[in-house]
């Protein structure tokens, strides 16, 4: 029994009743035992995020997949869950402390977690029921948190498997140092920005006043400039980082400076009775062109310096407090600075005692690192040791989360030996084991991974996965998945206490992919069957931070790849092609569209946009767009209804004789053949494109009305029947092949045709088995192409759509002789034209119409006034033809293209198209008539 459907369409209305049952029925769940499983995860949004735009895409495209899927008959299975996102929780939880006046500190460690936890069951779940209403069919049955109690099993089995394979271990590196969160932080999670700064030049003299001859050249070896000097001259735009200089650097082959390779130079810094002396020594980093070819090493504070430093034994001296303030620790600096004179001549010290020693002078202890540079600057300038300062735009890294400049800094941390990791993905992806889609992202991919640094992951943090180590009162490390198996190793009655860190929490969701299925013991069956998972689809934007460590954590824990495929999708940006910000305003809500135009409307844009892993521009009008094909389909739904056409009975296509009947049934296997191979091959937008087009064009525009005459008084009932039949199973056809797009919509559309034995979301996916006649088919089409364009070229000359205008047809083909003669009706209805005679045509004014290799010709005498619309096509022809041609020639002007605002070229482009596009058009219409 069909139900009736309301006049209108309102999505609103049957978006949250729909997923209610779906989520309480159990749809979502994997329920089919002896069928082939299929299976995704999610990339786990942060507990304390909300559903942002590039959300929205990343799970439309994950749903496509998985209820396509379903359809298909596999058992399927995406699996859900959030990431405990350690920085940002922390960052919110004590946030919220702040505006009570209170703070982290006032608490236990434990009893702030505990806080966490509260606020994790009070309001860490907006982004889950935001993504309910996207119409995502995850198992939440099985929702996973990475802090969860089996989660967190499977984290410290990795860390200490890791530890004794000696993949992981503590070590001294420079690490990104974030001051405002006070914890060390990835270099994916460090963004660099060009700001304004400045570049200093200063002095460094040579101890005991020497002196030695300065020569410059130019590239012929003439000499340029020959001078006496007593310093060396050194560049920096970070002047408070000269307080824990090791030593100066030049180039071995640098000539300028061979004369004093090997002597030592003074920091122009702090009391000039403990002036500390370094030595200049070569190494290949200076680059002898840039600046004065000489560069200061502060091993300690910078990344490039940190290697000189290494390479050559200079000690490395840190500076700065974790807030990145100068260090107030320890003796005064005269003694200080006597015994860093003695470790420059030569003297044993260790790691631990060249860390404890701070360099800085005594009144510039406690300063923040900028009020630091200030006086440093100054103190020179007094001095008469600078040589001058440079205005100049430099690129600094900043916090993705802190919004501060990053500090590097020399520390202890936990790192993961991710060269050796790498190995295996590397090889996976170049045997083919693993396919990255698009191939494209194969080159950036081996890039990083062929040069991946050392991973730190040990975080300064409260909130997160301890680190499952001990230390006893001498150092010494113990690493064990609980307390007691390290006290066990420690022996009886050695005192222990834990490391303070937390891990990445990248570290525990590269475990995503089998952790949340139980591994390594709490459920094996659910294990063996979902793991490996089928496909990851992600941003491009977390291919290292996520991806890529999936991969290596695969491997290392279970000897397999944790997916075969990795779809990479692109960012969703601005209409103008700008990347979304807050700070811009051009952030889109994706709940607002939902709102708007319905869930099923986005999701559609989405797909249809997605393009092999390109950006998407906004565009809220193609949003609006589809909310009307959606509408659409709901009108052709009704019309169905009122002739009598309900639910379909059968997967395989209904016996039909009608041509129009037979026509649709090719139409609805070759719809489905296309489908098929744009979703093996992850094209969404064709597999978008292909429902969509025979959807709006070929069922509701074409098949629709060729059979409105079959419903007509006094028309066959045999003729009804089938078409009853065939027009119901085609419409169950759509619906199945547009639900992974549409599944709101389409749920509705499949209970009110009639009642069926199960919902939609669980339903067969087509299976026509049919045989079509190819002449009928032919003929339907052969209407199809006379009608439109016969249609086209009304347009183009201005003749009203109703009219109906006679047609000669000098050379009829076989199959326009049978179609005319059995479907005249037809001819005369859709492409308006009547009679239609097999001859010559008549002298006089006339267009040509085509229709596959038949050309019919059509009088215009009495139609049109031909002079008249002559004249109006060519005037607008020479318009659009001038319009073009300005156009192509700013966009074949470099420097517009490279210097004019991005937008500015995207709006010449597309407006150079339609010119053309109107120009060709026109010309068309000029020629039809003669």
């Amino acid at each position: 029994m069909t139900q009736e459907l309301d006049t209108t369409f309102d999505p609103a209305s049957i978006e949250k009743r729909w997923y209610a049952h779906w989520e309480e029925s159990g749809a979502f769940r994997p329920s089919r035992p002896d069928a082939e499983p299929f299976t995704i995860v999610n990339p786990p949004p942060n507990v304390t995020g909300s559903l942002h735009i590039g959300h929205a895409l990343d799970n439309t495209l994950q749903d496509i997949v998985i209820r396509y899927e379903r359809l298909r008959g596999k058992d399927a299975l995406w699996v859900v869950g959030t990431d405990h996102a350690g920085i940002a929780t922390q960052m919110v939880v004590e946030r919220q402390m702040e505006l009570r006046q209170d703070k982290r500190t006032n608490y236990s460690r434990e009893e702030f977690v505990d806080k966490v936890w509260e606020w994790k069951a009070e309001s860490g779940g907006t982004i889950t029921t935001q993504l309910r209403r996207l119409g995502c069919s995850m198992d939440w049955s099985r929702e996973q948190f990475t802090m969860d109690e089996h989660f967190t099993k499977a984290v410290l089995k990795v860390f200490v498997d890791l530890y004794n394979d000696g993949l992981l271990y503590r070590d001294k590196r420079l690490v990104n140092w974030d001051p405002k969160l006070k914890t060390a932080i990835s270099d994916l999670e460090v963004e660099s920005r060009d700001v304004n700064g400045h570049m200093w030049h200063f002095k460094y003299p040579l101890a005991g006043g020497e002196t030695y001859t300065y020569v410059e050249r130019d590239v012929d070896g003439n000499v340029t400039l020959e001078e006496e000097r007593d310093y060396i001259s050194i560049a920096t735009t970070r002047p408070e980082t000269m307080l824990g200089d090791g030593a100066v650097a030049v180039h071995p082959d640098d000539a300028r400076y061979a004369p004093i390779v090997g002597k030592l130079c003074e920091i122009p810094v702090g009391p000039k009775e403990h002036r500390r002396l370094i030595p200049i020594i070569t190494d290949e980093y200076p680059d002898p062109d840039f600046g004065s070819g000489a560069v200061k090493i502060t091993g300690a504070h910078d990344e490039n310096d940190f290697g000189v430093a290494q390479r050559n034994g200079i000690p490395m001296y840190r500076l700065m407090d974790e807030a990145a303030a100068m260090r107030r620790d320890g003796a005064p600096y005269a003694e200080v600075a006597k015994r860093a004179m003695e470790i420059a001549r030569g003297a044993e010290a260790d790691a631990e005692e060249i860390d404890a020693l701070n360099l800085v002078p005594d009144e510039y202890r406690g300063l923040d690192r900028y009020e630091a540079r200030k006086k440093v600057v100054a103190d020179i300038d007094a001095e008469g040791l600078m040589i001058m300062v440079e205005d100049k735009f430099i690129t600094q890294p900043f916090g993705d989360r802190g919004g501060v400049v990053i500090e590097p800094m020399l520390m202890d941390q936990w790192y993961v030996n991710a060269g050796e990791l790498s190995k295996k993905p590397i090889e996976a992806v170049k045997s083919g084991e693993i396919e990255i889609v698009p191939k494209s992202w194969e080159k950036t991919f081996f890039n990083w991974m062929e040069n991946i640094q050392p991973w730190c992951v040990s975080r300064q943090l409260w909130w997160g996965h301890r680190i499952p180590a001990w230390y006893d009162a001498d150092g010494n490390v113990y690493v064990a998945e609980t307390e007691e198996d390290a006290q066990a190793q420690a022996g009886d009655g050695v005192a222990l206490k834990r490391d303070e860190d937390v891990l990445d929490t990248w570290f525990s969701s590269a475990l995503w992919p089998f952790a949340t299925l139980g591994w390594p013991e709490d459920n094996a069956a659910l294990y063996e069957k979902h793991y490996p998972n089928d496909l990851l689809i992600s941003g491009f934007d977390i291919l290292f931070f996520w991806d890529a460590r999936m991969m290596m954590a695969g491997y290392y824990n279970t000897g397999q790849a944790p997916w075969p495929r990795l779809y990479l999708h692109g960012l969703v940006r601005a209409a103008d092609g700008a990347k979304m910000s807050k700070s811009k305003g051009n952030v889109v809500d994706p709940l607002g569209l939902i709102d708007q135009y319905g869930a099923d409307a986005l999701r559609f844009f989405m797909a249809a946009m997605e393009s092999q892993g390109r950006d998407i521009k906004m565009d809220e009008k193609r949003v609006e767009g589809y909310r009307n094909f959606a509408t659409k389909l709901w009108n052709a739904t009704r019309f169905c209804q009122s002739n009598g056409i309900g639910a379909s009975s059968t997967l395989a296509a209904p016996e039909a004789k009608l041509a129009a009947n037979q026509w649709i049934i090719g139409e609805v296997q070759q719809t489905l053949e296309e489908l098929d191979k744009a979703m093996a091959e992850l094209r969404f937008d064709a597999a978008a494109n292909t429902i969509y087009q025979f959807t709006w064009s070929r069922f509701c525009d074409w098949y629709l009305e060729l059979i409105k005459p079959v419903f007509a008084e006094g028309a066959s009932e045999t003729a009804a029947a089938e078409t009853r039949a065939v027009a119901g199973w085609a419409l169950d056809q759509i619906l199945v092949m547009l639900h992974p797009f549409m599944p709101f919509i389409t749920e509705e559309l499949w209970h009110a045709l009639g009642t069926r034995k199960y919902d939609l979301i669980l339903a067969k996916w087509p299976n026509p088995r049919a045989n079509v006649s190819k002449p009928a088919t032919d003929a339907i089409d052969w209407v199809i192409e006379l009608t439109s364009n016969v249609r086209s070229a009304k347009n183009e000359l201005g003749i009203s759509p109703g009219a109906k205008l006679a047609a000669f047809l000098p050379k009829a083909s076989d199959l326009a002789t049978s179609t005319i003669e059995r479907s005249s009706a037809a001819v005369e209805r859709l492409a308006r034209l009547t009679p239609v005679t097999i001859s010559e045509a008549p002298s006089g004014p006339a267009m040509q119409i085509t229709a596959g290799e038949d050309v019919f010709i059509i009088p215009l005498e009495g139609i049109i006034d031909i002079n008249a619309e002559k004249a109006r096509l060519e005037k607008a022809l020479a318009a659009s033809q001038k319009e073009a041609k300005s156009l192509e020639g700013r966009l074949s002007n470099a420097n517009f293209v490279e210097r004019a605002k991005p937008e500015a070229v995207e709006k010449a482009k597309a407006d150079f198209a339609h010119h053309s596009a109107e120009a060709e058009r026109l010309q068309a219409a000029l020629e039809r008539l003669g």
